[in-house]
């Protein structure tokens, strides 16, 4: 495997980033997962908006302009021969000295590497009835997701909330809840009480004829699968907004549904144990969303 670091691609074995680099030491820095199909990443231009963003927030100024990442991307996609893949581009503040100051942290590492992605959806209509059960089907039937209620709280209103950065350990916890749980993702609450958004993905449900998600002040990751899903509600004239919702209440609710850039739509299954409603318009969305992946990497 061929990995981009500082400006070379370089087997992966060579790829090697400082032990005191600031990424490993503190989690300090940012990044990005996209999903690449037909050679190209999907929605590049909003997911290295958002890293702008963040590196501005961070005060990490990136050594390279989105145009050279880009085409470096494309270097990379092509050398290791991976048209369908995932893309993970981070960027840390690099070296400086030692303890928290950032002060002389002037050099900042960039580093891009591709892996594996689950199989996209053949197009066309959504398919009858509820979804067979998991995860990381190769087969190209839709996933439907074990889904648990972490015991970890996220802060509500954080700033740091809107960016991809580095230190995850809430939603790593969380993840680890899942996995011991034998659950395939799990659901934090911000601490108001509200549930705000999965580990790794953002979350959706169904009220009646509308789909809603948590909104961006309560503390989730605005993510580029979510927006790209609120779109496709709004072509398709489905009704969507942002609400907060409880526990019990999510529960009730005729869907439940996650977006990543990995996957795409998931639909869960079940929510601690009880199973869940499988609402036919999330496999709608499922596929409309793949349908405009498609359609954007033509």
């Amino acid at each position: 495997m061929l990995v981009f670091l500082n400006g070379r691609v370089v087997p992966e074995e060579q790829a090697v980033v400082s032990v005191f680099d600031r990424g490993f030491l503190y989690g300090d820095g940012l990044f990005e997962t996209l999903r690449v199909f037909n050679g190209k990443p999907f929605r590049w231009n909003q997911h290295l908006e958002r890293l702008r963003l963040g590196a501005e927030f961070l005060k990490i100024k990136s050594p390279f302009a989105a145009e050279a990442l880009r085409a470096f991307a494309g270097e990379l996609i092509v050398k290791n021969q991976m048209p369908d893949s995932l893309l993970r581009l981070t960027l840390s503040r690099g070296v400086g000295v030692r303890g928290y100051s950032p002060k002389r942290a002037e050099n900042p590492t960039v580093v891009m590497s591709l892996h594996p992605a689950p199989r996209a959806p053949a197009s066309g209509p959504a398919p009858p009835g509820s979804f067979p059960r998991h995860a990381g089907s190769e087969t190209g039937a839709p996933p439907a997701w074990k889904v648990i209620t972490s015991s970890f709280r996220l802060p509500s209103g954080e700033p740091l909330s809107q960016f991809k950065t580095c230190n995850k350990l809430p939603q790593i916890l969380a993840r680890a809840e899942a996995d011991a749980a034998g659950a395939d993702e799990a659901l934090l609450l911000n601490t108001e009480g509200l549930v705000v958004e999965a580990a790794g993905s953002n979350l959706f449900w169904i009220e009646g004829d509308t789909v809603c998600t948590p909104s961006v002040a309560s503390g989730i990751l605005p993510g580029v699968t979510r927006a790209a899903a609120i779109e496709i509600c709004r072509s398709l004239g489905v009704k969507c907004r942002e609400s907060g919702v409880a526990s019990e209440k999510l529960k009730r609710s005729e869907g439940i549904f996650l977006s990543l850039s990995s996957w795409g739509v998931v639909a869960a299954k079940s929510l601690d144990g009880e199973e869940l409603e499988q609402s036919p318009l999330i496999g709608q969305l499922r596929l409309a969303y793949w349908d405009l992946v498609r359609s954007e990497t033509a």
